[in-house]
């Protein structure tokens, strides 16, 4: 959903149209069930043709040589009361900050799936309780990079919102997923690695450290993959591996996906090294998994124990008070032990004087 409000509305009319545009965001998917048009007594479905490329497709898969057409169809059934007219486009996907696939809004420019799809008619009418096909072909141009493409046909629905001035957008389509044949390059890239770290006010306890670092598809394939991240002190000692952390979302080429990885109970051992370690994974066409050669990437930071430092600071200043104290104790029984020394020889000595006189 989407919202266009004239200018010089109240802040309150684009709250509600900012509002409005969230909620139709969420209705963009592949067909789960019947999804209810704004006005609420309007619903229909899609789903995927049967032919010769399938008859229970919850999405359109195709491998397409550059300069190659494919022809296919999708079925929209209208499951209201009242004849539905409905848009019909196609358009360029990209992965949410949520980490999930959407497309983009008719009125932005589509590079690839959206200008290489094209429907028969750019719109489509229903009768009520009836379905209609609607055929589109895919041309992929001849001097298309080869490597993996996602997009979308969508069917969408405007109507008026109850705020005057608001337009809502209701969209609904299946996700087409193209790989133009060509030489594959599925490489993934670790960058911009760093590290916090958290100590505690124990001074022989553990803190806790964060891993930052974002994942970059340098390649020309879908890609998503497993994730070990590792801490360890000076010369690889005291280390710690993360807990468990989620798979990234499927990345397109191009696509960048930043990962927060949460490291418990580390030893504040001064210098820490982050090892951050990657396993691309790739499907094929069939919807089988390979994982390629993982990818590495460090990172340095510091995790001072504090709490021990100063502890260290006081117990050294309190040895080096007594060791103070105690070298004055001595070098005072020194001096009283040399005082009565020289008392006993002047008494001697005064004595002896006084037996010769």
């Amino acid at each position: 959903m989407h919202a266009v409000a004239p200018p010089r509305r109240t802040t309150a009319v684009l709250a509600r149209a900012a509002l409005l545009a969230l909620l139709a965001a969420l209705a963009f998917g592949t067909f789960t069930g019947p999804a209810r048009a704004a006005g609420g007594d309007v619903t229909w479905t899609v789903r995927t043709a049967a032919n010769d490329y399938g008859d229970d497709r919850s999405s359109f898969s195709y491998g397409v040589n550059p300069g190659g057409r494919v022809e296919d169809a999708m079925v929209v059934a209208n499951h209201g009361t009242d004849p539905l007219r409905l848009a019909v486009y196609a358009a360029d996907g990209y992965t949410t900050g949520k980490g999930q696939l959407d497309l983009l809004t008719q009125e932005k420019k589509s590079p690839s799936i959206g200008t290489w799809v094209h429907a028969t008619d750019d719109s489509v009418e229903i009768a009520p309780g009836r379905t209609a096909e609607v055929p589109f072909t895919v041309e992929v141009p001849r001097n298309a990079t080869p490597g993996d493409y996602v997009g979308g046909i969508l069917t969408s629905l405007k109507q008026p919102g109850d705020t005057e001035g608001i337009a809502v957008d209701r969209r609904l389509g299946i996700r087409i997923k193209l790989r133009v044949s060509g030489a594959l390059k599925p490489t993934l890239a670790v960058e911009d690695t760093h590290i916090g770290y958290e100590g505690s006010a124990g001074p022989f306890a553990r803190g806790d450290a964060t891993v930052t670092y974002t994942l970059h598809n340098t390649g020309n394939a879908l890609l998503s993959g497993t994730q070990k991240v590792t801490l360890n002190g000076p010369f690889g000692t005291l280390s710690t591996d993360a807990a468990r952390i989620a798979a990234p979302p499927e990345l397109l080429p191009g696509e960048r996906w930043k990962v927060t990885v949460p490291v418990h109970d580390v030893t504040p051992a001064f210098r820490l090294t982050a090892t951050v370690t990657v396993t691309p994974l790739i499907t094929d066409a069939a919807g089988s998994t390979t994982a390629l050669d993982p990818v590495r990437a460090t990172a340095h930071g510091w995790a001072v124990p504090w709490a021990l430092l100063v502890l260290l600071v006081l117990v050294l200043a309190a040895a080096a008070a007594a060791f103070v104290s105690v070298r004055k104790a001595r070098a005072r029984r020194v001096r009283r032990e040399e005082e009565r020394v020289r008392e006993a020889v002047d008494e001697a000595l005064r004595e002896k004087a006084g037996r010769q006189a």
